[in-house]
């Protein structure tokens, strides 16, 4: 409990003023490097610079995770490390992110140079650290994964050591042998991918490899607890990636995949690795999943006129760039307004370049900037710009958003021009939501270039502009890297096709909500009308089996997306209208919690739902009975055992009641039809 409220507490202090000095803090003690906050603290052997973890502070409760220090953390290269500074800085909120603490250890290894800067956040029980490389780095040597079914046994002495080394990135040794570990994988590239994660429990026994941007471990005789967060792309499309994330064996734990390779290194300026998260906690699950949270909410603001969105996008229902003109546009808005749309976002087509995804005529994402007016407004669709349709907007409270394609070629090479065609587009028109789409990231440059774009972008329109970050195809960000920027566009679904199913929508924000704040994440909701004739008629899954609400309340927990032309849906449709705009007025309150999966996994027959955890024992319970005969549903919450708590109906078909929580965390839910749901306000009865 005194974990969540700190994880209020520290977005409160977010909002203090950037002169405000940082809680973090780098101590030295003899040949001892100390850093943290007042929730965690990790000491270090200085070594040079060259830092061997000694232990690891949970400063909440005083429990100690304590380190052998044999080796040094991070291992690229070997060698004795010389020339070890150590800087700190204070880095001010600059309205995406609250102020921290940075100290920052240089040191050099023969020709090789490494930074390690290390953001400590106040009140946040996790600290990161950036690695960066400059100098000179010959060819890693390469470790060979050997088969458990192939080693010998444990009496042959050099098979037991374990194999040759190879760069790691983050890495230490604990006292103790009984840890209890998850490590979560991540898929993205979701037109292609409807299992998004995976999960897989182990207690570490002998050297192990494990894929996956997180690593949970727990110990079984104390309950202390840490995490490991790989700030990387999906490990499917990570750079220079040797087929696993982390090295397990017993108490050791070493994360892999720097995202480099050794002739991305120059001398003459620092290149980025993957970042790594380190946080701690004391109890079981939820205090583990609370702690990330506490860290993830750190990486930017959720800030209610710039995050916040209900979107309209009209590429759902497959007409692509061939009906999209100003007056089409006009009329869009007219029922956006009906809906209670927030954002109205133009895809591919109101731009004079034409895409090789144009259905009038055959474009290319090739050498874009052969044609210099690439990124302006098509004249034939618009002869008087955008403004007519930005005027319009915003008398009804309507955002304008555009769909925005990064010149690819040559890694991005015109990086700079793409960002300031965006800004252009900003300064004229006051667009500030970009949907960003095409990307293909296949080395650090291009990685660095499409960096070096969102930041320009960001810094020179004073942190206004936000991207939607497409997760659908390409070798992208995925899920956890350029958090900072924006949100994901989670997947493409179509009705045409046949392959927009609610529930199983619904599932991937359910997975993905465990581990990945949801209120970041653009969930779709379709047209129930159209293409009934493209399911079969046996399938109750199909979504003309669900209501028009139904859809919508499978978005809430996530960034609503209409993906669909509000001109092709019945009058009918228009009723969800009132219920969207209350969604609208909670919906900030509802996505400032830590927002977790509860019940069972979707399945379209389960009872199962999100709770939006606030502080003082208050939130939002989002509850779903997908098609099954039971009435009632015992659904496991993240609410205290034992307690007692009321609830108060927002929408959907709840009754106002006291609820009763069991020593396991169930609870007991009524809803009177199948494909029903409801959300209630919950509060605490003391």
């Amino acid at each position: 409990m005194k974990l969540l409220k700190s994880i209020f507490l520290t977005m409160i202090m977010g909002f203090i003023p950037s002169f405000v000095r940082a809680q973090g803090y780098a101590r030295f003690q003899g040949d001892t490097l100390k850093i943290g906050n007042s929730m965690i603290e990790r000491v270090f052997l200085w070594n040079a610079g060259n830092l061997k973890t000694l232990r690891i502070v949970n400063k909440q409760n005083g429990h100690i995770l304590h380190a052998m220090g044999k080796d040094p953390d991070i291992l690229i290269v070997k060698g004795n490390a010389s020339e070890g500074t150590l800087e700190r800085k204070d880095i001010p909120a600059d309205g995406i992110h609250p102020s921290y603490h940075q100290v920052i250890v240089s040191y050099r290894i023969g020709r090789l140079w490494i930074r390690r800067c290390f953001n400590i956040y106040a009140n946040t029980p996790a600290i990161l650290c950036n690695t960066y490389l400059k100098g000179t780095l010959s060819p890693f040597e390469q470790e060979e994964k050997i088969s458990g079914a192939d080693r010998k046994n444990i009496e042959f002495a050099p098979d037991v050591q374990g194999s040759v080394k190879v760069p790691v990135l983050e890495g230490f040794s604990l006292n103790g042998f009984h840890w209890k570990s998850r490590t979560v994988e991540f898929y993205d590239y979701t037109d292609w991918n409807d299992n998004l994660v995976i999960e897989r429990d182990f207690i570490p026994f002998r050297e192990n490899f494990y894929r996956g941007n997180l690593l949970f471990c727990n110990n079984l005789l104390s309950s202390d607890g840490f995490f490991i967060l790989k700030e990387a792309p999906c490990s499917s499309t990570q750079l220079e990636y040797p087929g696993y994330d982390f090295k397990v064996e017993f108490s050791s734990f070493k994360v892999a995949g720097l995202g480099v390779r050794p002739s991305d290194i120059t001398p003459d300026r620092w290149t980025r690795a993957y970042g790594v998260v380190l946080g701690i906690y004391t109890g079981k699950e939820r205090e583990g999943l609370m702690a990330l949270r506490c860290y993830q909410k750190m990486a930017r603001y959720q800030k209610r006129e710039e995050d916040e969105m209900i979107m309209l996008n009209t590429w759902g229902d497959r007409s692509q760039d061939s009906k999209i003109t100003e007056s089409f546009c006009l009329s869009e808005l007219d029922k956006a307004n009906r809906l209670g749309i927030t954002v109205f976002q133009l895809d591919d087509g109101w731009q004079i370049g034409k895409s090789p995804n144009s259905k009038v005529a055959k474009g290319s994402f090739k050498d874009i900037w052969k044609n210099q007016n690439y990124w302006k407004p098509d004249p034939v669709k618009f002869p008087n710009g955008l403004h007519p349709l930005v005027k319009k907007a915003k008398k009804m409270g309507i955002r304008i958003g555009l769909w925005f394609n990064p010149s690819i070629q040559n890694d991005f090479a015109d990086w700079q021009r793409d960002a300031d065609a965006i800004l252009s587009l900003w300064k004229e028109y006051g667009i500030t939501i970009f949907k960003i789409d095409g990307l293909q990231i296949p080395n650090k440059r291009a990685e660095e270039n499409l960096r070096h774009l969102f930041n320009k972008v960001v810094n020179e329109s004073h942190r206004e502009i936000i991207f939607n970050l497409d997760a659908t195809a390409g070798r992208r960000g995925g899920y956890h890297m350029f958090n900072e920027y924006g949100n994901i566009f989670m997947e493409n679904r179509y009705t045409d096709w046949g392959n927009y199913y609610p529930f199983r929508t619904l599932r991937n924000l359910w997975q993905l909500s465990k581990y990945v704040p949801a209120e970041r994440i653009q969930v779709e909701f379709l047209n129930k009308w159209r293409n009934a004739d493209k399911y079969p008629s046996d399938d109750v899954f199909a979504p003309s089996h669900y209501s028009f609400e139904y859809l919508f309340a499978i978005t809430m927990a996530g960034q609503p997306l209409a993906w669909m032309e509000a001109s092709n849906l019945p009058e009918e449709a228009f009723s969800i209208g009132s219920f969207i705009k209350k969604y609208q007025r909670l919906q900030p309150d509802f996505h400032r919690g830590v927002i977790l999966p509860i019940g069972e996994e979707p399945s379209g027959r389960s009872w199962t739902g999100f709770q939006s955890v606030h502080e003082r024992e208050n939130g939002y319970l989002l509850i779903f009975r997908e098609d099954n005969e039971r009435k009632s549903g015992r659904i496991k919450t993240w609410l205290t055992p034992g307690s007692q708590y009321s609830l108060y109906p927002i929408a959907g078909n709840g009754e106002q009641r006291e609820i009763w929580v069991d020593e396991e965390g169930y609870s007991c839910f009524t809803l009177p039809a199948k494909n029903e749901f409801t959300l209630y306000q919950y509060k605490l009865q003391h």
